[in-house]
């Protein structure tokens, strides 16, 4: 039996997920297509910039890119009260909120002459042709959101669950179906797009595309961070489908805290705890490793996330040198 629609509860997130109820559900799909479209105006205008510096009109292409950094960051900006509102995750609202002055910094500098990070707008550009298409055209979207459901179910089989898939709140097959009269808080959760993955999967690829190496080591590299990032996205996906409806949170001292200071139901504290908190902190720490990972095969993304480090915190540094890459960025080797 389902459990009425006010007991449903989505997985979703930026970066990796965010929740949301079915109020803010609908909220949200209202609200998609102005966002949207700020996401592709300013994609486009990283594109337009790209564009102009190749054609060796270097003075243009800076305020060009520099416009499209402050739309980056305001589109962000846009995304604030729908995090700490709806999703209730502190650490996407405080990025969200910190995404609009490192933006403008970022295209500040850009326009006042700091070249190299032109790289980093380049990823930034790919990484948006990755993931807004997938948001965008319907089929595209419904395929990812339903085949990581149906993965994430076989991964609860493993376990011992089998609730079933039947549709979501989006309107895919995308929802487990734990009978609500059968589970510690009846509610369960359906998969959205952010559930599977491409978040993650879309900053690594405009990295890994937008540097300079041989195309070898780029694949190596792209297929390694794409493969381990969709493993440990389905073990989270499992984590929080489970945690949801059985109430492994629900706890007297957990309960207390996450409805005083969280404003949250009683009922949705287990999903709050086990989808912003453990698996968003744990997804940092991934990233991290995964770009361990990617750097040891491809040194070349050092460059651009150097220039991460001294947009947010004006110091040059040598990551190469600090990491003792084997590789230089250039694509030869120390001993040469």
């Amino acid at each position: 039996m389902s459990p009425p629609p006010s007991t449903s509860v989505g997985l979703e997130t930026v970066v990796v997920v965010a929740s949301a109820s079915n109020g803010a559900v609908s909220s949200a799909l209202r609200s998609a297509q102005p966002i949207d479209a700020l996401a592709w105006i300013a994609i486009v205008a990283f594109g337009l910039a790209l564009l102009v510096r190749w054609s060796d009109v270097a003075a243009p292409a800076r305020p060009i890119a520099g416009v499209a950094w402050l739309l980056f960051g305001t589109y962000w900006l846009t995304m604030v009260p729908y995090y700490y509102y709806d999703a209730q995750s502190p650490l996407q609202t405080v990025l969200a909120l910190v995404a609009l002055p490192l933006c403008a910094y970022t295209g500040y500098l850009l326009w006042n002459g700091r070249e190299s990070l032109f790289v980093l707008t380049k990823a930034v550009a790919l990484m948006g042709l990755i993931y807004l298409p997938a948001e965008t055209i319907p089929i595209v979207r419904q395929w990812l959101i339903e085949t990581t459901a149906v993965q994430t179910h076989y991964g609860m089989e493993l376990l011992g669950h089998s609730p079933g898939i039947n549709e979501g709140m989006n309107g895919y097959e995308s929802r487990f179906n734990f009978d609500s009269e059968e589970t510690a808080t009846g509610r369960t959760t359906y998969i959205v797009l952010a559930c599977t993955g491409l978040g993650s999967m879309a900053i690594f690829g405009g990295l890994i595309a937008a540097v300079s190496a041989p195309l070898r080591r780029k694949l190596t590299a792209f297929a390694l961070a794409i493969g381990v990032i969709w493993l440990l996205n389905l073990v989270r996906n499992v984590f929080i489908g489970l945690a949801t409806p059985h109430g492994w949170f629900q706890q007297d001292l957990v309960v207390s805290l996450v409805t005083t200071y969280m404003g949250a139901e009683e009922a949705r504290v287990s999903y709050l705890v086990a989808h912003n908190y453990i698996s968003q902190l744990l997804a940092v720490v991934a990233l991290i490793g995964v770009t361990y990972l990617v750097v040891k095969i491809l040194p070349e993304v050092l460059e651009p996330l150097e220039e991460v480090l001294f947009v947010l915190t004006g110091t040059e540094y040598d990551l190469e040198t600090a990491l003792g890459a084997d590789v230089r960025t250039d694509g030869g080797s120390r001993d040469t």
